[in-house]
């Protein structure tokens, strides 16, 4: 009697789900899976490398400058130019942010690499309007139009003072 009592609550307890949510969720992990299948045997175009389709397309380089990234003990990051040491910008604690956070990226993967910070960036505008900070150390790139306008122009801004063609 007491187990039919407990096995009874055991069935009125139990949860149930629904077939269709079920199925739904099972098609999602098919078709991902398929799209992802599709891509690696050749049936979609991987994702556009932009080196790759700059070569292609023949974009050359506007204007370059090199750039060096300091952390200042006050929280203060200063952007100098690579070459002479004159500071382009500076951005005090709380501002900045976008500047900040792509310089530690490319910082965080020398840094891994073992690699210190002798050897400035370069910040490269293209004939196309597009520009680029890149790691010459570790090869790493970020494109700088792909955060808006007005991330892009704080980059411009630094490019535009003292710019070598």
């Amino acid at each position: 009697m007491i187990v039919a009592a407990i096995v009874r609550t055991y069935e009125e307890d139990e949860i149930r789900v629904h077939k269709i949510p079920l199925v739904m969720m099972g098609s999602l992990v098919v078709v991902s899976l398929a799209l992802t299948a599709s891509v690696t045997l050749g049936f979609f175009d991987r994702e556009a490398v932009p080196s790759e389709v700059r070569a292609a397309a023949g974009t050359t380089v506007v204007a370059t400058r090199s750039v060096q990234f300091v952390d200042e003990p006050d929280g203060t990051v200063r952007v100098e130019d690579g070459t002479s040491g004159d500071r382009i910008a500076s951005f005090g604690p709380g501002t900045g942010g976008f500047v900040r956070s792509t310089a530690r990226s490319l910082v965080h993967k020398r840094r891994i690499r073992g690699i210190g910070a002798e050897t400035p960036f370069e910040l490269i505008e293209w004939d196309d309007g597009a520009l680029t900070l890149r790691d010459t150390t570790t090869g790493g790139t970020v494109e700088l139009a792909s955060f808006g306008k007005d991330n892009r122009k704080v980059f411009a801004d630094m490019l535009g003072k003292g710019i070598r063609r």
